[in-house]
């Protein structure tokens, strides 16, 4: 590891989701390092349920080409589990920040409805990424499930943020997952729940330049003694 490693405090305090991409991929044995610490991510009764797919190279750009055929087909998305949230109130608001944030870096404005459209299409593009991980479990695991891939995720972007290693959240790789289902050979059973499109961060793109708030501590907490 580099002896550049930054503490846990730094990590988060730096990190933030990056969606543009050079193309240099990670080295597979730092990806080998890196997804077996990930191990250790604590889970509900130590059931361990997230199985990691990972895509690079010609299956990564086969599955995307794949991926936005699906998106621009016109059909309904069909994702393995529950992604249709309406955001109400103070999320909403929150919501729509983080668009504005997103969308006022790259110069797109509210009333660019085709810029818009094609800026969230590179969800499924991979934002340009050399690499994407897809998250899956087994469906009958449902809430418990999910958070324990949730927190698998999260320890996964830590251990590549501390490498200099950026990464993307993306609920939107669950959306459409038959063709990545195809190319996993998931059966019924299993589902992709979301994915991470990860590699070097491209720090002259503008859509790397956008940043968002955090919400005070006496929102987020509130201490019992």
């Amino acid at each position: 590891m580099s002896s550049t490693a930054r503490s846990v405090s730094g990590t988060l305090q730096q990190r933030f989701s990056v969606r543009a991409f050079k193309d240099d991929p990670v080295p597979q044995d730092v990806l080998d390092d890196i997804f077996r610490l990930a191990q250790h991510a604590p889970s509900n009764c130590n059931v361990q349920p997230c199985r990691a797919y990972v895509v690079s190279g010609a299956s990564k750009d086969r599955l995307k080409q794949e991926l936005v055929a699906a998106v621009m087909s016109g059909k309904p998305a069909n994702p393995d589990f529950e992604w249709n949230v309406q955001y109400l109130g103070v999320h909403r608001e929150r919501q729509f920040g983080s668009a504005n944030a997103l969308y006022g870096a790259m110069g797109i404005e509210r009333k660019d409805k085709e810029r818009r459209q094609l800026a969230m299409l590179r969800n499924w593009q991979f934002f340009g990424a050399p690499h994407a991980a897809f998250f899956t479990m087994e469906k009958y695991l449902k809430m418990t499930g999910a958070v324990d891939l949730g927190i698998y995720a999260q320890t996964l972007a830590l251990l590549m943020a501390e490498r200099g290693i950026s990464s993307c959240m993306q609920g939107a790789l669950g959306m459409f997952p038959d063709p990545a289902r195809e190319m996993f050979g998931l059966p019924d059973e299993v589902g992709i729940l979301f994915g991470m499109s990860f590699g070097y961060a491209d720090d002259e793109a503008p859509a790397n330049k956008a940043r968002t708030d955090r919400v005070a501590l006496d929102t987020a907490v509130r201490f019992f003694g």
